[in-house]
């Protein structure tokens, strides 16, 4: 059975993982981050982003954009994001209830932000009338497979600092990102001014739990912002020790670059069967294409993947650590096959 395209979620946990957490269930270790996995795991991060960061371990990514967005909020600020920004359609208001924040959304043409599309966001400062722009929230790779660059994203910080505002990226692909750019991770966060991470794991072969990497310290104290957030998790071991397994010998970031190796072989695998059309370009995991309507059903119940856009027959097909060069095969095959019905 092909394991399909529908998202990286889908994919299951890497050895290593399954390992780290089998090795991580031995005896007994303080609760609530004061284990040994906590602290060795924080340690990863350090040598990857330098000794002036703070690392928070979460369940989920929305736990993670929750707390990372809401360190830097009060009530009456309002966070700038795209239309298609995770936060804004999968997250069920969660920014908007938990923080009480207003999420001020910007249609994109590729899902990134750029100051001449946020510009006229920008005019109510000091208007007791208005909420208050106060953090921009980036996500890398973008929900529509883009990457910013070092430029882009220094630009876009850069600007927010000067309007008092802060960065935050969601980083569910980073991995993903930082492949495609042949880049440092610290090049495309710490060093071009993001204020705050949410630093995915699941989406590149955890089983569960992210990393919330502040660069710039909040003026919350975190550690309750979190509690009361209710992503504190008690045995937090079991999200640390994954941590370790991913982040040593940069496992994570072979897995993104299988990953997206895989998405450019699918696309060049399928951009010339008649009926299909590739709509954008493919710079991370993620394929995006338009196929007849009449064909999604059937090929999605062959091997599934998610409709992106009803409206114009948009589909999404993404790629995961584990996808294999035979499971493209395969689909190309039932594609071929459907298409010429």
């Amino acid at each position: 059975m092909n394991k399909g395209f529908g998202s990286d979620n889908f994919s299951g946990a890497l050895p290593e993982v399954i390992n780290a957490i089998a090795s991580a269930n031995a005896g007994h270790e303080h609760s609530y981050g004061e284990d040994s996995y906590t602290q060795k795991a924080i340690e990863d991060f350090k040598q990857i982003f330098g000794n002036d960061i703070e690392v928070y371990f979460v369940y989920n990514g929305t736990g993670a954009n929750i707390l990372s967005i809401t360190a830097f909020t009060q009530p009456y600020h309002a966070v700038i994001c795209a239309e298609t920004a995770h936060i804004n359609v999968d997250e069920c208001g969660a920014i908007e209830k938990q923080g009480c924040n207003k999420l001020l959304t910007v249609p994109t043409k590729d899902g990134k932000l750029t100051i001449d599309l946020i510009r006229h966001h920008m005019h109510e400062f000091g208007n007791q009338h208005a909420v208050q722009p106060k953090i921009i929230s980036i996500t890398q790779c973008s929900e529509l497979g883009t990457v910013y660059s070092i430029k882009e994203l220094k630009e876009l910080c850069a600007y927010a600092h000067a309007h008092d505002m802060y960065v935050h990226m969601d980083g569910a692909r980073l991995a993903n990102a930082i492949a495609y750019l042949k880049c440092t991770p610290a090049q495309i966060t710490k060093e071009v001014g993001i204020d705050v991470l949410s630093f995915g794991g699941t989406k590149n072969g955890m089983m569960f739990g992210e990393a919330v990497i502040f660069f710039t310290r909040p003026p919350k104290e975190v550690k309750y912002v979190r509690k009361q957030a209710m992503q504190l998790h008690s045995k937090s071991r079991f999200i640390a020790a994954q941590f370790s397994a991913v982040l040593k010998d940069g496992l994570w970031l072979k897995t993104a670059s299988h990953a997206n190796e895989m998405a450019q072989k699918l696309v060049n695998a399928t951009a010339s069967i008649p009926g299909v059309e590739i709509i954008r370009e493919v710079q991370g995991n993620e394929v995006f294409a338009r196929i007849p309507q009449k064909h999604i059903k059937p090929l999605q119940e062959a091997c599934f993947f998610y409709v992106w856009n009803e409206e114009n027959s948009e589909v999404r097909w993404v790629c995961s650590f584990d996808t294999t060069e035979e499971d493209i095969q395969q689909f190309v095959y039932l594609l071929r096959k459907e298409l010429m019905q």
